[in-house]
C-alpha cells in the first residue's frame, strides 16, 4: 500500500482510494479552482472604471459586485452545505464548478448591470458551497498524516490569486476589455472541471477520515468561530486600506504600490508553504503563531509605519501571517469539527466572509474620523483580542483524554 494515500476502504458503499497520480491531479485541480474563485471575487476591484464606463453605472455600484459577493457567501455557506451534504463529492463539485463557469461567462456577456450583478450572485452561491467542502475533499484523497500539506496546497491557490490572478486579470481587462478577463477565467474553470471530474473517485458523501473531526468538541469549535470573526475583521480593517496607508504614512509614491503589493503577495505564498509543515506538527500552535505574528505586525505598523523599511517589513509579515492562518485555520477545523466537517468548514467560511465585510466597514468609518493610521491600531487590537480568545481554549475547553489509539475520547462539553 502506498503510505501517502489512505488505505482502500472496506466498508460497503465507501469509495476505494484513488491512484497516486489521480489524487495529485484532483488536488491540483482543486487548488487551481480556489485560485479561480479568489480571482473572480476580487477581479472587479481592478476593473472598476472600465466596467462602470461600459455599463454606465457609478463606481460604488461596481464595488457592490465585490461586497455583495462576499455578503452572499457569508449568508449562504451553511444552509447550502447542509442542503447538499448527501450529494457525492465528485458530483457536487463538478456541478458547482460547471455553474461557476457558466455564471462567469454570463458576467462576460452581460449587457446590463442587473444581469452582471445577478451572475455575480450566482457565482457567490457556488463559492459558498465550494469553499465549505474543498479542504475536506482534498484531505480525504490522502493519508491523514499529510493533512497539513494537502490543505496548504489547496490554499496556495488562493494566495497566488492575489499575486498573479487579479493583476493578470486586470492587465488583460485593460488590454482587451474587461469582458476578456471574465472569459479567460471561465475557460480556466472549465479546464479544471474536466481534470477534477476525470480524476476524483466516485462514492457517497460523508465517509472517510476527513468527513468528521479527529477530536470533536463543540466548545473548541465555537471559540474558533469567534476568534476567526475577530481576526479577519481586524485584518481587513487595515488591509482594505493598505494602498492609502502606504502613500499617506510612510509616504511611498503611487508608482511603487504595485511592487509593494507584489512583495506582500509573495510573503503570503511563503506563509502558505510554511503552513504545510507547521500544521502537521500542531495546528493549534500554528494558528496561535499566525494570530500573534499578525497582531504584532498590525500594531507595529501603527507605531513604526512612518519608516519605509519598517512598513515594508511589517506589511510582508502581516501577509505571511495571513497565508499561515488560512491553512492552519482549516486544519484546526478538521480536528475539532463537532459533526460534519463540511458544515464546520461552512461555518468558518461564513465567519471569515463576515469578518471581511465588517473589517472593510469599520476601516471606512475610521478613515475620515481618525485617519488611515488608526486602521492599523484598531485592526491590531482586534487580532490581539482573537489571540486572547484562542489562548483561553485550554481553560474554557479542557483537553480531552486520549484513548489507546491516540484519538480523543467521546467526551462532550
Amino acid at each position: 500500500m502506498d503510505p501517502d494515500r489512505p488505505a482502500a476502504a472496506t466498508g460497503s458503499g465507501t469509495p476505494p482510494a484513488p491512484s497516486a497520480a489521480a489524487a495529485v491531479a484532483a488536488l491540483a485541480a482543486l487548488a487551481v479552482s480556489t485560485f479561480c474563485y479568489v480571482t473572480s471575487e476580487s477581479l472587479p476591484i481592478g476593473l472598476l472604471a472600465p466596467i462602470a464606463a461600459d455599463l454606465e453605472v457609478s463606481l460604488p455600484q461596481v464595488g457592490l459586485l465585490v461586497s455583495g459577493y462576499g455578503l452572499t457567501v457569508a449568508v449562504v455557506s451553511v444552509p447550502l452545505t447542509q442542503a447538499t451534504r448527501r450529494v457525492p463529492r465528485r458530483l457536487l463539485l463538478s456541478g458547482v464548478l460547471a455553474l461557476f463557469a457558466a455564471a462567469t461567462l454570463v458576467s462576460a456577456l452581460a449587457a446590463s448591470y442587473p444581469v452582471l450583478l445577478a451572475a455575480r450572485l450566482v457565482s457567490a452561491l457556488t463559492h459558498g458551497v465550494f469553499w465549505s467542502v474543498v479542504a475536506v475533499t482534498a484531505a480525504g484523497l490522502f493519508a491523514p498524516r499529510l493533512r497539513g500539506r494537502v490543505v496548504s496546497v489547496v490554499f496556495a491557490g488562493s494566495s497566488l490569486a492575489g499575486v498573479l490572478g487579479v493583476p493578470a486579470g486586470t492587465w488583460l481587462g485593460q488590454q482587451a476589455g474587461w469582458r476578456a478577463a471574465f472569459v479567460a477565467l471561465s475557460v480556466l474553470v472549465v479546464a479544471m472541471l474536466a481534470v477534477f471530474a476525470s480524476t476524483m473517485p466516485s462514492g457517497p458523501a460523508g465517509v472517510g477520515h476527513a468527513a468528521r473531526g479527529r477530536a470533536p468538541d463543540v466548545r473548541r469549535y465555537v471559540l474558533l468561530l469567534v476568534a476567526t470573526a475577530l481576526m479577519i475583521t481586524g485584518v481587513f480593517t487595515a488591509y482594505t486600506y493598505t494602498t492609502d496607508f502606504l502613500t499617506s504614512v510612510p509616504g511611498f509614491p503611487a508608482s511603487a504600490i504595485s511592487a509593494l503589493l507584489l512583495v506582500n503577495g509573495v510573503a503570503g505564498v511563503v506563509g502558505v508553504a510554511v503552513a504545510g509543515a507547521a500544521t502537521e506538527r500542531s495546528p493549534r500552535w500554528a494558528l496561535l503563531a499566525a494570530a500573534g505574528t499578525m497582531a504584532a505586525a498590525q500594531l507595529g505598523l501603527y507605531a513604526l509605519g512612518e519608516s519605509r523599511p519598517a512598513a515594508v517589513a511589517l506589511l510582508a509579515l502581516s501577509s505571511f501571517s495571513i497565508g499561515l492562518l488560512a491553512a492552519a485555520l482549516q486544519v484546526r477545523v478538521l480536528d475539532v469539527a463537532p459533526g460534519s466537517a463540511d458544515l464546520a468548514s461552512a461555518g468558518t467560511s461564513s465567519a471569515f466572509n463576515l469578518g471581511i465585510g465588517l473589517g472593510a466597514l469599520l476601516g471606512g468609518l475610521l478613515l475620515p474620523a481618525l485617519g488611515v493610521r488608526s486602521t492599523a491600531l484598531v485592526g491590531g487590537l482586534l487580532v490581539a483580542a482573537a489571540l486572547a480568545v484562542l489562548l483561553t481554549e485550554p481553560l474554557l475547553a479542557p483537553a480531552r483524554p486520549t484513548g489507546p489509539a491516540g484519538t480523543g475520547s467521546a467526551r462532550r462539553g
